[in-house]
């Protein structure tokens, strides 16, 4: 009998703790990552009217003009999703006009992949943020330049609208985000011909952004200054270089968005050829109200080879605009702008253009 009790107290005292066991709250933070697969979405439009001031042109009757047009600059179709909390994906297919002369479609709008790649998230060993990417995909300076600039629906930044290099290429790179948002730094290997062209040889580019944000923990004001620099190592043919450094400075604000960069580039399209090296920089502000309306002030300025000093590329912009009310990360804007460019000492002569325009933009 006496057995018997204590073999009844000790099954008791197990089912108790079983209980118990099952009844105690997950600690903080305990909770697994979803790993639920989930797809999302969106679009982005740019449409444009454009009115060319200088230079005039003439139409098929021989009668001067000033040439206008509407036009959709860009058209994207989002596609991202995840498998895993760990893998994620992005598909944007972008419908852009054909401009090359040597194309039997210049003039007609085409459908081309402009992203296209497998994101390896790393937050679970490293900084929040961190990430793998293979397949054709933001290269690091523009995609993080024109998150700041906001205004890439007027037309392209300094470098990308010099002919540089674009936005996106085939390759595979890191991002690796310091700590307490000190900064962040993205390194990749791509085919370096951009998203639009095939690779044509084994040369490969190198890219690497540096940016620190010195002031992350400090007053609020000075949070927003960022320092970069970009530098992208390639080549034409081996050993005939195809060189980009950028050196940026940028500052984010309630009331105001700014930027600047230096440019310099060094290009031999082959060994035989002599090296061209080139020079510039572009400066920029965004000053804005609370109620959505925005200026847009921008200044560029290219030697596009040193060795013949006195030629110039100059570019002003103007503009302003207003950004409809919304909730969520979704935008939309309009903006009627001024852009001129002049070319100094170019031989032949090259005459001033100088255009007028309604831009808009729609993003979700």
């Amino acid at each position: 009998m006496r057995c018997t009790t204590l073999r009844l107290a000790l099954l008791a005292i197990i089912c108790s703790a079983r209980s118990a066991s099952a009844q105690v709250t997950p600690a903080a933070g305990s909770t697994p990552p979803d790993d639920t697969p989930s797809i999302r979405v969106g679009a982005v439009i740019y449409p444009d009217y454009t009115y060319t001031l200088n230079p005039e042109t003439t139409d098929g009757a021989g009668n001067t003009i000033h040439f206008s047009q509407f036009n959709v600059s860009r058209s994207y179709i989002n596609i991202t999703g995840n498998i895993s909390h760990i893998v994620a994906f992005r598909i944007t297919p972008d419908i852009a006009r054909e401009t090359s002369t040597f194309s039997n479609l210049v003039g007609s709008l085409e459908f081309r992949v402009k992203y296209a790649y497998a994101q390896f998230n790393l937050d679970d060993w490293m900084t929040k943020g961190s990430y793998a990417r293979f397949g054709i995909q933001q290269t690091p300076w523009l995609d993080f330049a024109e998150g700041i600039y906001r205004y890439r629906f007027q037309g392209t930044m300094f470098v990308e609208r010099e002919g540089y290099f674009a936005s996106a290429d085939a390759g595979a790179s890191f991002h690796y985000e310091l700590p307490s948002k000190y900064g962040d730094v993205h390194v990749g290997v791509f085919n370096g011909e951009n998203y639009n062209k095939a690779e044509v040889n084994n040369q490969k580019a190198l890219q690497v952004r540096t940016t620190v944000r010195p002031f992350a923990t400090g007053v609020p004001v000075l949070r927003g200054i960022r320092a970069s620099v970009f530098y992208d190592a390639d080549s034409y043919v081996k050993s005939a270089p195809r060189n980009r450094f950028i050196g940026g400075l940028t500052f984010e604000h309630t009331y105001v968005n700014a930027g600047f960069e230096y440019l310099n580039t060094s290009d031999q399209t082959l060994t035989i050829q002599p090296k061209r090296e080139g020079q510039g920089y572009s400066i920029w502000a965004t000053p804005r109200s609370t109620n959505g309306v925005e200026g847009l002030l921008r200044f560029d300025h290219l030697t596009p080879n040193t060795a013949l000093d006195a030629q110039k590329r100059n570019r002003t912009i103007l503009g302003l605009a207003y950004w409809f009310p919304h909730q969520g990360s979704v935008s939309s804007a309009m903006m009627l702008d001024y852009d001129g460019q002049t070319f100094d000492n170019f031989a032949p002569a090259l005459p001033k253009q100088s255009r007028l325009a309604v831009h808009g933009l729609i993003s979700f």
